[in-house]
């Protein structure tokens, strides 16, 4: 499926790309297809965020009943690709079948693989994601994977055919920000594959932070679906995304525990 190009994507630069799975993006920003009062708001807000990736949970949303209203006639999947997800699963077979059935309904491969410990924290089971992920990739399926923010599973994704690595800022849907920016970078500085914020973001600065800190995309739905305003707040993270990947890579200055003056010292008048 090609990448749609909106005429004003998440990114820094038009030559500034991210490529997963052989497909290339220059949008940074994957929205959700969550929470949003109807499939129209969902549509302009991923517009206004610039998109070109929406997640869609596969048991949650509505891709085949036509007495319905469809996702699909909203937000097209001429105009985004779809990232089917295993939302709501808690083992490993739940989220393999879950995906079986999006590959026959829509014929996507390229796949979001998250499986939860519990309904209260919505943390990652990461035995169980390991698990499937290697039935998942056995079957052919190109998974991207939610996972917790440990470096070390984070290598074993990669080891057992990840193409993309997502660890959580913070619980899903708490808008807690990134708890644990000090993980994020070593799993960033260590990683072969994409590495992106799955879930937790908040608000601007939080997707502005995870950008700085090098990753290669920001995922989030709850944080634009639930905002008073949606289409603002989607707008807000389509700028938020471009400015922390534009400060990534012009290097920040250093720390430093004292003061240096903006201006030299000497020669004062």
């Amino acid at each position: 499926m090609n990448a749609h190009v909106p005429p004003e994507s998440a990114t820094a630069a038009p030559d500034d790309t991210w490529t997963v799975a052989g497909r290339t993006f220059t949008s940074r920003l994957i929205v959700g297809t969550g929470k949003y009062k109807d499939y129209a708001t969902n549509a302009a807000a991923a517009r206004a965020a610039g998109a070109q990736i929406v997640t869609v949970a596969v048991r949650r949303v509505n891709l085949t009943d036509p007495t319905q209203p469809l996702l699909i006639d909203y937000v097209k999947p001429s105009e985004f690709t779809y990232l089917p997800n295993t939302a709501g699963c808690f083992t490993g077979e739940d989220a393999v079948r879950t995906l079986r059935l999006a590959r026959e309904a829509g014929g996507w491969d390229l796949v979001k693989l998250e499986v939860l410990s519990d309904p209260k924290t919505l943390y990652p089971d990461m035995e169980e994601t390991l698990r499937s992920l290697k039935l998942l990739v056995a079957e052919g399926f190109q998974v991207m994977v939610y996972c917790s923010d440990d470096p070390v599973y984070c290598r074993k994704l990669e080891e057992a055919g990840a193409v993309a690595i997502m660890p959580l800022g913070a619980p899903i849907g708490s808008g807690l920000g990134i708890q644990n920016r000090v993980n994020l970078r070593i799993i960033i500085e260590n990683a072969g594959v994409p590495v992106l914020v799955d879930a937790g973001v908040g608000t601007a600065s939080d997707a502005a932070i995870g950008m700085e800190l090098g990753c290669d995309a920001i995922l989030m739905n709850t944080a634009i679906a639930e905002a008073k305003d949606p289409i603002r707040m989607a707008r807000a993270m389509k700028h938020a995304v471009i400015a922390g990947r534009e400060a990534y890579l012009a290097g920040r200055m250093q720390k430093r525990l004292y003061a240096d003056p903006s201006s030299p010292l000497g020669g004062l008048i």
